[in-house]
């Protein structure tokens, strides 16, 4: 069974390929595969579901599928926190992509909170001045600027 893992880990990485070449409906069966490969092999509460879960709701945002892609995200960054704790890099990530999505709906209000943590996380990871966190702040000070717009 664990020989299933590497597959499930080159599933989702012809996957991701397909979604930077935008060959969409190509890449949503391999990222689909592989997330229920890695559900079947590794449990529902795995990083590396989390991240085929993150993985498969970054698709769907992409094609303006945003009711598929929120309880993917939400499923995955539930799972990161459990798993990894409230102050690790991918939980940052998970809540980066989520307010991304608040953002892109105009849910600011939703999206103004994750933003601030997963801010907060990225400084405390990584430091001020990398590029993850530096694209949080850009993000961050975006929705800000559209919420006191609207």
């Amino acid at each position: 069974m664990c020989r299933l893992t590497p597959v499930a880990t080159s599933l989702n990485n012809l996957a991701g390929l397909y979604e930077d070449l935008g060959r969409y409906e190509e890449a949503e069966p391999l990222y689909l595969r592989s997330l229920s490969i890695r559900e079947k092999v590794l449990g529902t509460q795995h990083p590396d579901v989390a991240t085929s879960l993150n993985n498969l709701a970054g698709l769907y945002y992409r094609q303006g599928r945003y009711g598929e892609a929120e309880p993917l995200y939400l499923r995955s960054l539930s799972i990161r926190e459990k798993v990894l704790g409230t102050e690790h890099s991918h939980v940052a990530q998970s809540l980066n992509n989520l307010a991304f999505l608040y953002d892109s709906l105009g849910r600011y209000g939703e999206a103004e909170p994750l933003y601030r943590r997963s801010l907060s996380i990225r400084e405390k990871v990584l430091g001020a001045e990398h590029p993850l966190t530096k694209s949080v702040r850009k993000n961050y000070r975006a929705c800000l600027n559209a919420q006191h717009k609207s």
